[in-house]
């Protein structure tokens, strides 16, 4: 019951709903304690009480003292130390009449107490007024012990000590009243009483201390529960609104720019989550251009495939039927290239990501890579790869990851060997310039870029190169440039000046 409540709660709530069960939790217990120390303390004067009251029978049967006014006042007189740490006593005959009273006796009062409580009245201008006032006081406190120890001789209190309170303004009584058996017979009553006003005091400073400290608490749950909502919880819900406009692909833009500015864990988050949604957004966007570009790519050699096709049923020349044939074979040939390459690139984004970039060296791959290519080719075709490394001491260490560098120098050189004649060379240079750059080119003797504006070939499907029309899906040189970007370098393509031909330069940065 309690968890459903709570798991269905804004955090906030969640704060604010368990701390106010704590503070009930807490409010409860305080309150039994309240209600357990003032009787606690009551008990303590009560001990005392009936150690007077047992003092005070032991004393009236070993002197034999008779129950009347004079002996009881005597006995009063002359063992007043027996009743020192009280206030008043009050002997009481079988039909409840005072016999002797320490409030009439004409004694000192510090002979009955150790303490005097002097209470200042403001004192009529006519004395029998005063008078008049003061013997209804004093007749209706009279009333009211003779209707307490009535009830006392009525109740299954009797024949113990029994205690009360009587509480008026600024006044906190404690009294305990026993009836009296002397000399085996029932006698009367004797009651003892005292201010007990401390008890009253340690009560009400215990409970102003509660009272203080639950309104200090208090304050301080507003105030961490203001703080909590403003700096916290607030920009929260905004990262929460941001990601599910993202879900949503809502058009109501979410500022998250003093999120970021944060320095602390939260501003971390927003931070990565703004960076991680860029990018999965300009994947999103890429995915989709990719696809729209790859259709379009595919529509024009079915195209092609469906005209050739109608044709060739038609046609009865064996010369038109051969061309015929070998546009179906090109443009077979093209889907079949742009559908495998496109896998493969998808394969590679997907393996891109679970891939950890590390220190290694670009010279071991770069000789790798051209040695298999050697192997392969020479003999094929005698074109032959140089490879010209730039000594000097130079170490060529890049932060990288080796397969990627494999894959762009690989692709570099399967489009140089495409368009070379055969027994043509291919150079491939790995050199450091002048702004301390590691310098990887690969330059050939082929026909070289016929565009102006060479940044076009590393788009995705461009190709201007008809009569290779089924060897190339136009993704090889933009793979060659996604990866060059997720290494942090250049990638630019220019003519061989000395030669007829291609170059591709590719900057890396070094290692510091």
């Amino acid at each position: 019951m309690f968890s459903s409540i709570i798991k269905n709660l804004s955090i906030l709530k969640k704060f604010l709903f368990i701390n106010f069960i704590t503070f009930l939790f807490i409010g409860t217990l305080t309150i039994i304690y309240l209600n357990y120390v003032q009787p606690n303390l009551i008990k303590k004067k009560m001990s005392i009480h009936i150690e007077i009251i047992n003092n005070t029978i032991q004393n009236l049967n070993r002197l034999n003292i008779n129950f009347n006014k004079q002996d009881i006042k005597n006995f009063l007189s002359s063992k007043r130390f027996l009743f020192q740490s009280v206030d008043r006593v009050v002997f009481f005959d079988e039909d409840y009449q005072i016999i002797a009273d320490t409030n009439t006796l004409d004694l000192d009062p510090r002979s009955f107490s150790q303490r005097i409580d002097v209470i200042e009245f403001d004192v009529p201008t006519n004395s029998n007024e005063a008078s008049t006032q003061e013997e209804k006081l004093n007749k209706k406190k009279k009333t009211e012990l003779i209707e307490r120890i009535s009830d006392y001789a009525l109740s299954t209190n009797f024949g113990k000590p029994f205690t009360f309170t009587t509480e008026s303004y600024q006044q906190f009584k404690l009294s305990t009243v026993k009836n009296l058996i002397i000399n085996d017979a029932p006698s009367g009553y004797l009651m003892i009483a005292e201010s007990a006003n401390e008890i009253k005091t340690a009560i009400n400073e215990r409970k102003t201390f509660v009272i203080r400290t639950a309104i200090f608490v208090g304050i301080v749950i507003f105030i961490f529960s203001l703080v909590l909502n403003r700096y916290f919880l607030k920009p929260i819900q905004n990262l929460v609104n941001f990601t599910q406009n993202i879900k949503e692909r809502s058009k109501k833009k979410i500022d998250l720019s003093n999120l970021i500015k944060r320095n602390d864990e939260l501003g971390m988050l927003t931070h990565s989550l703004d960076e991680m949604t860029n990018e999965l957004q300009k994947r999103v966007n890429t995915a989709e251009n990719f696809s729209t570009d790859l259709v379009h790519e595919i529509r024009n050699p079915l195209a092609s495939l469906k005209s050739a096709s109608e044709i060739l049923s038609e046609t009865s020349n064996n010369s038109e039927k051969e061309k015929l044939v070998k546009i179906l074979s090109h443009d077979v040939e093209r889907i079949e290239r742009l559908i495998t390459d496109y896998s493969q690139m998808l394969k590679d984004e997907v393996a891109i990501t679970q891939e950890q970039m590390k220190n290694i060296d670009l010279e071991e791959i770069i000789k790798s890579v051209v040695d298999d290519f050697n192997g392969i080719y020479y003999s094929k075709r005698g074109i032959k790869i140089n490879l010209k490394v730039q000594k000097n001491g130079n170490k060529y260490f890049i932060k990288g990851i080796e397969n990627r560098i494999e894959q762009v120098l690989a692709n570099l050189l399967e489009n140089s060997i495409s368009f070379s004649e055969d027994k043509k060379g291919i150079i491939v240079e790995l050199k450091k310039n002048k702004n301390n750059k590691i310098q990887l080119s690969v330059v050939d003797e082929g026909r070289g870029f016929k565009e102006k504006n060479t940044e076009k070939i590393f788009k995705r499907f461009y190709s201007n190169r008809p009569e290779k029309f089924g060897e190339h899906s136009g993704l090889g040189l933009n793979i060659v440039k996604n990866l060059v970007d997720l290494h942090g370098g250049i990638v630019n393509a220019s003519n061989n000046k000395a030669k007829n031909g291609a170059r591709i330069d590719i900057y890396f940065p070094t290692i510091n």
